[in-house]
């Protein structure tokens, strides 16, 4: 019997055991709150602390430096509107935020926000390889933004920033006016790429978010590394905990997820990240034996993440078809509405809307093998061969017309429901 492949990693992973094993116990007989003075309290305390040196130590910070959240999205919101809503020190409290044009939406959206309450959202321009444009990140830091936020490896292309050039270029060119508060959403590159904040720091980056669910860890643990030089107004006020930052009682099984998750990442980074690369080589020379437009495939890339598009074919279509074979990709469009909006991202890069529409993304993970990659590819090349044959069929074109209707009226699960994949 064929088992379902999963090559979805960029969306969420699967839990690794040796998590949900040290998770266990705090979901069962250590139940204690952590602010409680009590012996089940203080366990569960030490619990937290342990996972937060875990963390810290995976990606080069203090522990002091890392506050827990429920998420990525909530760290990244936490940084921009916990910053906004301090003012920065020499300049006016409602200023320049600037963001990468191929953000994810929780940095998007409350960017917007922002935009909406007075401040000046500046987007920074994209070139066709999904890099950002030096000439246009010159440009925006003549207008003295207070914040800047530009993730480290886009969630849909997998294209790696230097997010270390911008930020000394920022401090060197800021510093004789008004600094800038520097945040890099690094959710997708951690575990797949090395991290070391404290380098970073260096250069100029301020704060850097991070999420559980993508590295084999458990969904609803997330943080934010954050210099502690960044004064923030928490969003969630209460009982003062992680440092005054996030109030509430903590979710210490998560928590406790996250930091072995955190440890795991980064053991045998550099062999896991060869493994990846050679199934993503595998993969994207049949993509295009099969004739695929694979995006950025000339810059540097998340080791495990492919997004292609084949010409003048449904992306949301191909998907479906593919996830009623046994494969499980993600779109490069989102449904907002009734009709399928192509890839902020694949705009921001240039590429024609037609394409765009078309954008398939394939993530692949360490449980993933080569045998399951070919064997994608002899799907995918049977799949494309049928729908070829019923778009120049008299009905075979209404299907390429309401998979994205019958998608909404079914509310079938989406990555993200707001404008881009996860």
């Amino acid at each position: 019997m064929f088992a379902p492949v999963y090559f979805d990693h960029n969306a969420t992973t699967p839990l690794a055991p040796r998590v949900l094993e040290a998770m266990l116990p705090y979901l069962t007989q250590q139940y204690g709150n952590a602010s409680s003075r009590h012996e089940y309290g203080r366990a569960a305390r030490r619990a937290i602390d342990e996972a937060r040196q875990q963390v810290a130590a995976a990606v080069g910070a203090h522990p002091t430096e890392v506050i827990f959240t429920s998420g990525g999205s909530e760290a990244n919101n936490l940084f921009i509107k916990g910053v906004a809503g301090k003012g920065v020190a020499g300049l006016l409290p409602k200023g320049v935020i600037a963001i990468s044009a191929i953000e994810h939406p929780c940095v998007r959206e409350p960017a917007k926000q922002l935009a909406r309450a007075g401040w000046r959202l500046r987007e920074l321009a994209v070139n066709a390889d999904c890099r950002i444009a030096s000439t246009d990140f010159s440009v925006a830091l003549t207008e003295q933004p207070a914040l800047i936020s530009i993730m480290l490896a886009n969630n849909e292309t997998g294209v790696i920033q230097d997010v270390a050039q911008w930020a000394v270029q920022a401090s060197g060119t800021l510093k004789k006016s008004a600094s800038a508060w520097f945040h890099v959403d690094a959710v997708q590159a951690f575990g797949r790429v090395p991290l070391d904040f404290r380098m970073l720091n260096a250069a100029g980056v301020h704060a850097l978010t991070l999420s559980a669910h993508k590295i084999g860890g458990p969904k609803g643990a997330g943080a934010l590394v954050l210099d502690k030089r960044v004064a923030l107004q928490p969003l969630i006020a209460g009982g003062g905990h992680e440092r005054g930052l996030r109030s509430g009682t903590e979710n210490v099984a998560a928590i406790v997820g996250f930091g072995v998750a955190a440890e795991l990442a980064v053991t045998d980074l550099q062999t896991k990240a060869t493994a990846l690369s050679a199934m993503r080589r595998l993969l994207e020379e049949g993509l295009s034996q099969l004739g695929a437009y694979i995006f950025a495939a000339q810059v540097e890339r998340l080791p495990n993440t492919s997004y292609f598009a084949f010409a003048d074919m449904d992306g949301e279509t191909l998907v479906g078809r593919l996830d009623r074979a046994g494969f499980a990709v993600a779109a490069g469009a989102a449904c907002s509405s009734a009709n399928p909006a192509p890839s902020h991202v694949l705009l921001a890069m240039g590429i024609a809307p037609e394409l765009a529409r078309g954008a398939v993304r394939v993530s692949l993970g360490v449980q993933n093998t080569q045998h399951q990659v070919h064997d994608f590819l002899a799907v995918l090349k049977q799949t494309l061969s049928e729908l070829q044959k019923m778009k120049h069929s008299p009905q075979g074109n209404t299907e390429f017309i309401t998979t994205a209707q019958a998608r909404m009226q079914a509310h079938l699960p989406r990555d993200n429901d707001v404008a881009t994949l996860n």
